[in-house]
Order: C-alpha cells, then structure tokens, then sequence
C-alpha cells in the first residue's frame, strides 16, 4: 500500500523538528545563522516549521550539518548524518554520544604540550605538542611523532609518515582520544582526566598503542596533558623542546604528574 502523502504542513513541521534537534548543541542561534549565511528571522522561520527553505538553501543546511535531503521527510535521528558511522543509528547512541558532547569547558580548542615516557626504553621520556580542535560537533586532535622515536623503529621520518590525526569523546571522569597515523598504520587510546591546578590547565592519564606485546617494550604509560592556550607563541617555545629526553628535562609539575616512581596499574 503506497504511503499517504503528508501535506505541506506536515513536511515543514517535521522539518522544523529536525533543524530544532540539528541546532540544539550550538549555544547561539544567531552565530548558527551567521556561519550557515541564512537571515535570523528567515532561519527562526524555518524553526518554527512555519517554512521551507529554497533548494540552494536546503543544500546549504544539509552539507553544513552533514545530512541528506530526507531531512524533510523523516526524523533526523533515523537517518543519521551522511555516511558517518557515529552519526548513523547503531552507534550514535554510543560512541557517537561521547564525540558530540566535548564542551569547551571539558577540554578546550587550542595547543597541549604533551609529556610521557618512552614506550620503547624506560630510561627516556618524549614531549611533544599536538593541536585540539573543533569541527561542527566534533573535536579533533593532530600532531607529529618525534623525529627520533620514528628513526629508532625504522621508520620513514618525512611529514606525512608523522603525522597522527584522531577524535575525542567526553567520558564521565574525562576524555579519551582515538589517535592514528596515515592509512590506519598504527593507532593509540588515550585517556585524560582533569587535574586541580592553580591554573586548571592540566589533564593526566595514560596513552596505549596497538602494538603486540613485547618483553623489551611498553605499550601502556602515563601521560601529561598541558593546555597552553591558542596562541603560537607558547606552542612555537614548546615545540622547540619536543622529542626524546630525559626525566630531569620534562618541566617539574609534569614530572610531579607522571609519577615515574610508581608502576602503572
């Protein structure tokens, strides 16, 4: 039996329904305006399921939000968004959940200069700087390996080969971040949680790769987060610093955080 065609009513109200769920993590219905280009009082229109946007207005929506045309047609959440599996109905519930719900004030926009012992000898730690930032809903991570840590497994040393890109989702005691480098050849699961601090700037936990396990080496070790701001002044002084080194080398409140002394548990 074909389906009883809704009235035009019916498809703006349902349209209305989902811009009202798409809209709801951004905190200022003006700037969501401003970035999707669409007149305030046009876009409260739409809101309201009082109307319809113009096709070339609708493709603006649907790329910005990353959704398809069904948009006007059916509930939002049971369509997902594009291709994305965190967005789709299996796993938007779950993993999708912790990757669209990061506050700014969970773990903000900007530089860390990270801290944490060598996974291949003991004796020797690595600071590094990696970049956290948004996208829409969701937030991102991005760094660079060591020059040196590259070279002593062999590997290729140009840019590319360093590179790591992830995501991070909210957690109910912190964050964690999915990490990998190019082409999935290897990834990390990193686990933060906030430290009190004069500054409040400071998240330590722990970094494990996926790698077999091995007598000679770690795959599990603490970690130092430490948020220095967006600006590059900060960011440009830390990478100065960034590679091996040894524990005496790491800034005192990092070595204070890593706890050295004590095995991982």
């Amino acid at each position: 039996m074909a389906e009883t065609p809704r009235s035009p009513a019916e498809l703006r109200s349902m349209f209305g329904a989902n811009l009202r769920l798409l809209a709801q993590p951004y905190p200022s219905i003006s700037e969501l305006s401003r970035q999707l280009g669409i007149n305030r009082t046009q876009f409260n229109r739409y809101l309201s399921g009082e109307s319809f946007p113009r096709p070339d207005v609708l493709a603006r929506i649907c790329s910005f939000f990353s959704v398809d045309a069904r948009v006007l047609l059916e509930p939002v959440d049971n369509i997902g968004r594009g291709n994305d599996p965190m967005t789709g109905p299996f796993l938007r519930d779950y993993v999708g959940k912790g990757v669209s719900d990061v506050s700014e004030s969970t773990f903000p926009s900007g530089f860390y200069r990270f801290s944490r012992r060598s996974f291949l000898s003991s004796e020797q730690f690595i600071s590094g700087l990696v970049h956290v930032f948004r996208d829409g809903q969701t937030t991102f991570i991005r760094g660079y390996e060591a020059r040196a840590a590259m070279e002593s497994q062999g590997l290729a040393t140009d840019r590319t080969a360093r590179e790591f890109r992830g995501m991070v989702l909210r957690q109910d005691d912190g964050i964690a971040a999915l990490i990998s480098r190019k082409d999935a050849m290897t990834a990390s699961f990193n686990f933060l949680s906030r430290v009190t601090s004069f500054e409040n700037n400071y998240w330590v936990g722990y970094v494990t790769r996926t790698v077999r396990e091995s007598p000679e080496s770690d795959r599990v070790v603490r970690m130092v987060y430490e948020h220095l701001g967006s600006g590059i002044g900060k960011a440009k002084a830390a990478c100065k610093t960034s590679g091996y080194c040894q524990l005496e080398d790491l800034l005192p409140f990092h070595q204070r955080l890593l706890q050295p002394e004590i095995p991982f548990r």
